[in-house]
């Protein structure tokens, strides 16, 4: 459990639990929160642990935009730390679109539905070609064509959640609040309320496009509704002032505005690339805008458990002369 300090014009509190926090925070936004895994004091009103990801508390929609809103109205609760799911409460008619494999469960009024795209024109008009565009985008990103939908066909409140699929954070993000545009890594999407487009972006530049971590493409989500993202590990957020640049782990970088400049560096000499464990570059992102860091991206989670991994005649980092049977006398492996 996290233990948080709150700052208001300069008096510091804490530290606080998570839901003492949480109450604080949303009684009073206008200042400055910290915990263990945050470089910096943030704004309250821009960290999503305190102000819309609270586990087991329920975040009303936010209001709409004015103008005519596409996107539908959710409300919603995050259960857990770790291991973390959303549980999305639908009102009559209301849909949410998710990645194929991502429900946990369901009511039985809520109908699932396999839709062309990202579901983004669905049930409000969109043409064929606007679908057929939608799907050559997430085929583009390295997604399915598909997308499930899941809508409430009942007369009163449905729920429907969603799981993670590997520890770490969901992170909710109102698009409104950021000029209705993210940029994110291909894997991160998670589900939206229905209404949310999810289209490409090229890197501009081939260097970055080669080594940047996240490939020559990445998606772009656009809207005015809620989008939920994952990331590994522990999530940090940080606002970028305009020409703040913040270097960080290719594979670490979860999402950014499209105010913010991406771009790669080399980590330094010959040596820091051999030997320094960091690779060759490293991502530049400079402000102005905001960003979303992960502390455990999956490709290095799958490296560990694949350097884990038995193989015939021991592990090449572990054991000793004894190959398998040494692991086994020293209890990593069993029969």
């Amino acid at each position: 459990m996290h233990q948080w300090y709150l700052s208001y014009n300069g008096q510091q509190t804490g530290p606080l639990d998570t839901a003492a926090a949480t109450a604080q925070a949303r009684a009073n936004p206008a200042g400055h929160c910290w915990r263990a895994g945050f470089a910096e004091w943030i704004p309250i009103s821009a960290c999503a642990e305190l102000t819309a990801a609270a586990p087991g508390a329920l975040v009303p929609a936010a209001p709409p935009p004015t103008g005519l809103r596409r996107s539908d109205e959710i409300d919603y609760r995050i259960y857990g730390e770790d291991m973390q799911f959303v549980e999305i409460e639908l009102d009559p008619g209301e849909s949410v679109v998710s990645e194929a494999g991502s429900m946990m469960y369901k009511d039985a009024s809520v109908q699932m539905e396999t839709v062309f795209g990202d579901g983004s024109h669905s049930g409000q008009g969109g043409s064929f070609v606007d679908k057929l565009l939608s799907a050559g985008k997430r085929v583009v990103t390295g997604e399915s064509l598909f997308t499930t939908m899941f809508s409430n066909a009942g007369g009163g409140k449905a729920r429907a959640a969603f799981a993670a699929p590997y520890p770490g954070t969901i992170i909710p993000l109102t698009l409104t609040n950021y000029r209705g545009r993210i940029i994110c890594q291909k894997d991160s999407f998670l589900c939206a309320a229905r209404g949310a487009s999810i289209g490409i972006y090229f890197q501009k530049k081939v260097l970055t496009a080669l080594f940047g971590g996240e490939g020559f493409i990445m998606q772009k989500i656009e809207g005015d509704g809620t989008v939920f993202m994952h990331a590994g590990g522990t999530v940090i957020e940080r606002e970028l002032a305009a020409g703040e640049v913040l270097h960080v782990d290719t594979g670490c970088v979860v999402a950014f505005t499209d105010t913010v400049g991406f771009d790669i560096r080399s980590v330094g000499g010959v040596k820091s690339m051999l030997f320094g464990g960091e690779g060759v570059f490293f991502a530049e992102l400079k402000g102005p805008g905001h960003v979303w860091v992960q502390s455990l991206p999956f490709s290095r989670l799958a490296g560990r458990m694949m350097m884990a991994a038995f193989q015939k005649g021991g592990s090449k980092d572990e054991g000793s002369v004894l190959g398998g049977l040494g692991g086994i006398l020293s209890g990593d492996r069993g029969f």
